[in-house]
């Protein structure tokens, strides 16, 4: 619900620029965290982690993600090794991922090559 409120904004911020003919500061939107799915393998868990960005190119792209516990320790992170202009959002993952005993959310950050990590966390609760 809240990336269909950032869409919304945006498009009337553009829409209100269009019709005064007022041009707009570049917006520079962190990745956002559309989906996260975790699955158990094993002694770990395969999580699957769909991004959404406005990725330009080599010069600006969600290029990770990580997954942090409750008090933001990284437990694991997953590179993304090029841009994803055409594909939006994607879906990535990353498998074996061990999280400690006792775990029971997560939270999921996203990362972009101009603007580092994006202060919104996903939090994901672990069915077990």
């Amino acid at each position: 619900m809240r990336t269909s409120m950032i869409h919304s904004l945006r498009q009337a911020c553009l829409t209100a620029a269009a019709i005064t003919g007022m041009a707009l500061p570049a917006m520079a939107d962190g990745p956002v965290v559309e989906d996260v799915q975790m699955e158990k393998t094993g002694m770990g868990w395969r999580v699957s982690v769909t991004l959404s960005h406005d990725d330009t190119g080599w010069d600006h792209f969600a290029d990770s993600w990580r997954i942090e516990d409750a008090e933001g320790k990284v437990i694991a992170v997953r590179k993304l090794m090029h841009p994803h202009v055409d594909e939006q959002p994607f879906t990535r993952s990353l498998s074996s991922v061990v999280l400690p005993d006792g775990t029971r959310e997560i939270f999921v950050r996203a990362h972009c090559s101009k603007g580092g990590w994006h202060d919104e966390t996903t939090k994901v609760k672990i069915a077990r």
